[in-house]
């Protein structure tokens, strides 16, 4: 069964993982001496991914306590080891401190571990292409490394600077930053800080700091927010009530920030059109920044969708299943096709679910088929405005716009599917989706409630 397509927790709960980005305002020295730091990490596992896949047929089958400290024992030398079998370790990371030695080993076995899994699966045939080469063991990995408190990082009481331990060429020594960006996580007493990573690259220097999130349940409502994932509209949105009334209905469209999108993207297809073979790199600024207009106009309508839900008090989110399908319409290097490949709808279904889990909701998803070819009152299938595609036309002649319609039947169909959890709706067929037997539209909760069909005129109104 399908726990994810149903909505249904599996026994097996995930922790609820979100990291923040803190900004390290730090001078030309200090980041230095933090590059070198990440270097030198850097430099320790490469050295530990050739010694962890020699000696994997042993290390590989201890449990994960036991693994670190039998790596240890092949490079480090104690009192009680006094002869390693790899002394290199001893003369090349001198004074190499024991939580960075750990948490580079903890990095190594991860990266050996999943090479041999994916070995393991091209041997025995599990490949994309008949022809495809074998994965590569890579050792030269862009690793950063862990900074356990109190060992490689002190935090102050205000959060507004930090103490870290760094590497300076020759010996490690602490040094004191400041940091900024701070979110409201921190502020929550409940929810518990893990150990930061030093993330260092060409854009600037910060913390990812993790926090696990106490989850929390909302109680059990009588509504849902369903939400129509389109072309033209980005996001219709309705909240449909068990009993048939629909109580919001919002359309979220960023049209300037779709033009600005589109603005640039029209001016790579004409360059593209003035151009003759098209070199590695082509427009890279220009699809960076179309790209960035993309990322931002998800976060701006999963943020609505979140706020809509929590200002209606419901529980439950409702998508389409979407995921892995493509849309065929449009030509090859048509401005259809170009909007398609723009289309959101995979990041916007998973920026709100990361948001909306966080708060104690759940995100479901429904089968996605008949949704918007079926009319929500019941009349059968509509037909679609040639003038005005956003427009349908039912088969008792009354226009209504097609989203909205489908916003209605992606709402009712969920609770039908809640109302009726052993009925049809819930036997899966050969595709990846629900088969279902009959086209559930709002009209169905009206028969199921028929007190709520005085209440029909308010779905129709506007």
């Amino acid at each position: 069964m399908n726990h994810k397509y149903y909505g249904i927790i599996s026994p097996m709960v995930q922790p609820n993982i979100r990291s923040e980005k803190w900004s390290i305002v730090a001078t030309s020295h200090q980041r230095k001496l933090l590059e070198k730091t990440v270097c030198e990490f850097r430099c320790k596992v490469r050295g530990l991914v050739g010694v962890i896949y020699t000696h994997w047929s042993s290390v590989g089958l201890l449990d994960a306590k036991s693994q670190i400290p039998a790596v240890e024992k092949l490079i480090h030398q104690t009192a009680k080891n006094p002869n390693p079998k790899y002394q290199y370790f001893n003369s090349r990371f001198h004074k190499f401190p024991s939580y960075y030695r750990r948490g580079a080993i903890q990095f190594a076995i991860g990266q050996v571990s999943s090479f041999v899994t994916r070995y393991r699966m091209w041997q025995s045939g599990m490949r994309n292409r008949f022809d495809a080469l074998p994965p590569r063991l890579n050792a030269d990995c862009g690793a950063y490394p862990p900074l356990y408190k109190g060992q490689c990082i002190k935090f102050a009481e205000d959060l507004k600077s930090t103490a870290i331990k760094v590497f300076t060429g020759t010996d490690w020594v602490w040094i004191t930053v400041g940091l900024t960006g701070h979110r409201q996580r921190h502020l929550d007493l409940a929810n518990k800080r893990k150990s930061p990573y030093l993330v260092i690259n060409q854009k600037g220097c910060h913390l990812s700091v993790p926090f696990q999130c106490k989850r929390t349940k909302l109680p059990e409502a009588q509504s849902v927010l369903a939400v129509d994932l389109g072309i033209n509209t980005t996001a219709t949105v309705s909240v449909v009530n068990y009993d048939g009334t629909v109580s919001h209905r919002e359309f979220i469209h960023h049209g300037r920030d779709i033009d600005r999108r589109d603005k640039r993207l029209k001016r790579i297809s004409k360059k593209a059109s003035l151009t003759g073979k098209l070199h590695k790199g082509f427009c890279r600024s220009l699809y960076r920044k179309a790209n960035n207009i993309n990322r931002e106009i998800g976060q701006k309508v999963s943020s609505r969708l979140v706020k809509i839900a929590r200002q209606y008090g419901v529980k439950y989110i409702v998508f389409e299943y979407l995921k892995g399908w493509r849309p065929k319409g449009g030509k090859k290097r048509s401005t259809l096709k170009q909007r398609f490949h723009g289309w959101l709808h995979r990041r916007i279904v998973n920026l709100t679910e990361m948001k909306w889990s966080e708060l104690g909701g759940k995100v479901v998803f429904v089968n996605p088929r008949g949704t918007s070819s079926h009319a929500y009152d019941g009349s059968g299938k509509l037909r679609r405005n040639q003038e005005n595609y956003e427009i349908a036309v039912f088969a008792s002649g009354k226009q209504y716009n097609c989203d909205l319609s489908a916003s209605y039947n992606i709402g009712a169909r969920f609770i039908y599917q809640l109302m009726s959890r052993n009925g049809s709706q819930d036997k899966k067929g050969q595709n990846s989706c629900l088969s279902p037997r009959s086209r559930v539209t709002l009209s169905m909760l009206w028969r199921l409630l028929p007190s709520s069909i005085v209440e029909q005129d308010t779905t129709s109104s506007r």
